[in-house]
């Protein structure tokens, strides 16, 4: 098996789930075991102060939004690029936090990106690998400027990111001209 954690899971667009439809998962483990990821890019309309406000130990002003990171329950968690609150290394420089400790320290500085979620993704041994076999997913490698980019469209950007790769390899392209019509 080899291992997709640092990964982007890209729901396809025959993907139906409500819980996935348009979605990308950064996968932060994946092992012959399963797998466990986070939505990057299903934010909530509360913001991590007012989450604070009723879960955490101190005063937090963060105006970020709180992720729904996926339809199974679990700790609060957070993505972040800060190695000294690091309890899980997702990819080089991008950091899992689940420690209240560790949450409420991350989430009154200002100084590294974070995301902060509720709920996450999980796959049972061998669940992840069928859905890729059924073609419910792309994979892209994640990057730290996706990981913490709030656009709207970022299920548009990767997925157009992935057919460029598809395109380019199958082509045998070292690039890919930017409007493909003016050849």
């Amino acid at each position: 098996m080899n291992s997709l954690q640092g990964h982007f899971l890209v729901a396809s667009p025959h993907l139906l789930d409500e819980n996935f439809v348009k979605t990308v998962i950064l996968l932060v483990q994946h092992t012959d075991q399963g797998a466990f990821g986070v939505v990057i890019n299903r934010p909530t309309t509360k913001t991590v102060g007012e989450l604070w406000d009723e879960v955490g130990q101190s005063q937090c002003d963060s105006r970020r939004p709180v992720y729904l990171g996926g339809p199974v329950p679990g700790p609060l968690m957070a993505v972040h690029t800060d190695r000294s609150l690091a309890e899980i290394d997702a990819l080089p420089e991008v950091f899992v936090a689940m420690k209240k400790d560790d949450l409420d320290e991350l989430v009154r500085q200002k100084k590294h990106p974070f995301k902060v979620f509720v709920g996450h993704a999980g796959w049972s041994a061998g669940q992840l690998e069928l859905e890729l076999e059924e073609g419910a997913w792309f994979t892209a490698p994640a990057t730290i400027e996706t990981i913490f980019n709030d656009r709207d469209d970022l299920w548009e950007c990767v997925s157009r990111r992935v057919g460029e790769s598809v395109l380019e390899a199958a082509l045998h392209l070292k690039t890919l001209p930017a409007d493909p019509t003016m050849n």
